[in-house]
């Protein structure tokens, strides 16, 4: 039977095949033996070719669901262990619970759900965790038991979907300038205050401006971790998968481009308005701004998330898998925080004596 899922196995022993972010080729942990990119490709092929054709294993009464959950999972079969593997609709690279191989969907990827690039992961899991360990050091109202290794409850490593847009952007601005200078006439000083009006035009070009693709994804995370080294973009290929989890976009290139349009102009308008220089004041009057050209492009990023556990409340981490930059929110032990306001009080208030005492002082 041919099952929708593509297990990677090693063509030597038949043992899971990783993709290694240090080789960058896919490695067997049994025979150690390291395949690159194209040689798996070729090898899988036709499997995966058959893997995306295939229809559906499960039927929504054979799992029981409700319309409500059959709108949103997929059941595949293992084809190594036979195991029911459940996941969300949007899943296309996973690893099977019961005999942990990876698991690729290549129906996720047919057709116009094709990426066009991919980064590949460049930092390993253990990498991911000392940057988080970094990540704490100086933080000095940070609880001293946050940084335990136990409170790590989840490390895994993501292809999250991104558009990447190109475009150009049609700028034209105003802004009212003021110039002044101050003289001596007879007893009066004199203030005189020329203004100008400043206008600039322009059309500014931008490439592979990113917005995240994934509902799961925080925006802000996503925006935070840039910027990606774009010079590292290869073409997509799902052998760059095994070993990691991948999502299929689930935000069109249409909703997420009002944001991409955003950041274009927003950019371009700083830039102009830098260019306003050698007054003592500038005020935008008009400022119009468009996009008159452009395209999008699919891509996957890597991207390390980290759970963490602290007293009850879950803290989440994203660290980008190919530069290391690491975001997050963090604890703050209220102890510590009152003790070092203490001591910042009672530095103020030894500075304010001080002075006091010394204008006591002169003024006797």
């Amino acid at each position: 039977m041919t099952r929708n899922v593509t297990n990677y196995k090693c063509p030597n022993c038949g043992g899971p095949l990783k993709f290694d972010a240090a080789s960058q080729k896919l490695t067997c942990e049994y025979c150690k033996s390291s395949f690159t990119n194209d040689e798996v490709e070729q090898y899988y092929a036709v499997k995966n070719e058959e893997a995306a054709a295939a229809p559906a294993q499960f039927t929504q009464e054979e799992m029981g669901w409700t319309d409500e959950e059959a709108a949103h999972l997929k059941a595949y079969s293992c084809p190594s262990c036979g195991a029911q593997i459940v996941c969300d609709d949007t899943t296309a690279a996973t690893s099977c619970p019961y005999c942990s191989n990876p698991t690729i969907v290549p129906a996720q990827f047919a057709g116009a759900l094709k990426p066009k690039y991919i980064i590949p992961f460049q930092l390993e899991k253990q990498q991911a965790m000392e940057k988080l360990k970094a990540f704490y050091q100086g933080k000095t109202l940070l609880p001293t038991a946050f940084k335990s290794d136990n409170h790590i409850e989840e490390i895994k490593g993501v292809y999250v979907p991104f558009w990447l847009y190109n475009g150009t952007i049609d700028a034209d601005m105003a802004f009212h300038a003021t110039r002044s200078r101050t003289y001596q006439e007879g007893d009066y000083q004199v203030t005189e205050t020329s203004n100008y009006q400043a206008v600039r035009r322009g059309e500014v070009e931008f490439e592979k401006v990113p917005a995240d693709a994934s509902q799961k994804m925080s925006d802000k995370y996503m925006d935070a971790l840039e910027p990606f080294d774009w010079t590292e973009l290869q073409n997509f290929k799902m052998s760059y998968l095994p070993g990691y989890l991948a999502d299929r976009y689930d935000v069109s290139d249409q909703e997420d481009e009002i944001r991409a349009d955003s950041r274009m102009k927003n950019s371009t308008v700083a830039l102009l308005s830098s260019t306003v220089i050698g007054y003592e004041s500038v005020v935008p009057e008009r400022t119009y701004a468009r996009r008159i050209a452009g395209e999008a492009v699919y891509a996957l990023l890597p991207v390390w998330v980290l759970s963490t556990k602290y007293q009850d409340r879950q803290y989440l981490f994203t660290m980008n898998g190919q530069t290391g930059k690491m975001v997050g929110s963090l604890p703050m032990d209220s102890r510590k925080f009152l003790f070092w306001f203490a001591i910042v009080i009672a530095i103020v208030m030894a500075i304010s004596a001080a002075v006091w005492f010394l204008w006591i002082v002169r003024a006797a």
